[in-house]
């Protein structure tokens, strides 16, 4: 982390930060999910078993309180660094709506801004997805819209990997003797076969990002430890038709297979994401916490980058490097692990929702075909 003078993020006159969304409260949970899945053709009944999770939680997701934090500690480290760029925050699903976050901004004379996508990996539902979502917004503001450009995929990204690592540690040492002979469970978002086939028909699929990032964490701990580290991906969160292939093991059914094997300590590693929200505080801290104690075996839950220090400085320097870029200067992306940098304009086809579908739907931050 280096300090710097008035550092500058021309040409960009404020950074989005661009959520997913979450219910404030019980009345939010059943409006937000018809929200989420609209168009899809889920039945009410479902939507409110689903709403049973936030329900746990009085309705009121995490990830709001959580984007309230990320965005003053991006601001904090802008202007630690001299940096005078505004960060707004806007959601696809929920209150402050993308829209009507980029209608302010513009009123306050924004021209162009950089939009953060509060996913690390790409895929459809975590990069496509969101660029189809701020094409639309654009779309409907018009003439009035500032131009939006997307901070690449940020999986590899080293404050991201090293915020990853050192959860995992602190959760290891929580283990009776510590990390040494605990299995690393890493935990991401599961999705369906199909989305994945999308994702790496141009590049490195979903799967496989993960799996760069599970190898160069194991690399270090392996180094640290002085030896091998034992270690699977799971997924989490599957929903929609159970006939419908998703990504597998899920975490739960890993974790009866490794309790099988003899394995008696776990780290779970949620590296699919940056934050507490939904998916981590039910999935993990309540589902995966009961299966693995009634398993007998002993599990800590590693925390989200969240607002780690190491974690925020790394997105400052890619939002630097970016803008350094546009203003036409010459830039090194820095990465950690195999598959090097993401481009910062997908490439015609990319993280489809099915491999070789052709919907027209209009997006920003790369070619539609």
């Amino acid at each position: 982390m280096t300090e710097t003078a008035g550092l500058s993020t021309s040409p960009y006159d404020a950074l989005l930060l661009c959520s997913f969304g979450g219910p404030n409260g019980t009345d939010d949970v059943l409006p937000f999910l018809k929200n989420v899945t609209r168009g899809k053709g889920i039945p009410e009944e479902r939507l409110a078993a689903v709403g049973e999770h936030y329900h746990h939680f009085d309705g009121r997701s995490p990830i709001n309180e959580q984007n309230l934090a990320l965005q003053a500690a991006l601001r904090a480290e802008l202007e630690r660094r001299g940096a005078r760029l505004p960060v707004v925050w806007g959601n696809r699903n929920w209150h402050p709506y993308t829209v009507d976050t980029l209608r302010d901004a513009s009123a306050f004379g924004a021209k162009r801004v950089l939009a953060l996508v509060t996913s690390a990996y790409a895929s459809y539902s975590g990069s496509r997805q969101y660029r189809e979502h701020l094409a639309a917004a654009i779309a409907e503001l018009g003439d009035d819209a500032p131009r939006v450009d997307v901070l690449r995929p940020f999986f590899n990204e080293p404050g991201f990997v090293r915020a990853n690592l050192d959860a995992i540690r602190e959760a290891g040492s929580t283990l009776e003797g510590g990390l040494a002979g605990a299995h690393v469970v890493y935990v991401t978002h599961s999705i369906p076969d199909t989305m994945q086939d999308a994702s790496a028909a141009t590049g490195p699929g979903y799967r496989e990002q993960h799996e760069d990032v599970r190898a160069t964490i194991d690399a270090a701990l392996c180094e640290e430890l002085g030896a091998p580290v034992a270690s699977s991906l799971a997924y989490c969160s599957r929903s929609g038709d159970p006939r419908v292939p998703w990504l597998e093991p899920d975490v739960n059914d890993l974790l009866e297979e490794l309790a099988a094997a003899g394995e008696r300590k776990v780290v779970i590693a949620p590296i699919g994401f940056i934050s507490d929200h939904m998916e981590v505080a039910y999935d993990l801290d309540i589902e995966a916490a009961e299966t693995a104690a009634g398993l007998g075996i002993q599990a800590a839950r590693a925390a989200t980058v969240g607002v780690r220090e190491t974690f925020v400085s790394g997105i400052v320097d890619m939002i630097v490097e970016r803008a350094a870029r546009e203003r036409g200067e010459e830039t090194v992306p820095v990465t950690v692990g195999e598959l090097g940098a993401f481009p910062d304009e997908a490439p015609p086809g990319s993280c489809r929702m099915r491999h070789g579908e052709v919907t027209g739907i209009p997006v920003i931050a790369g070619a539609e075909d």
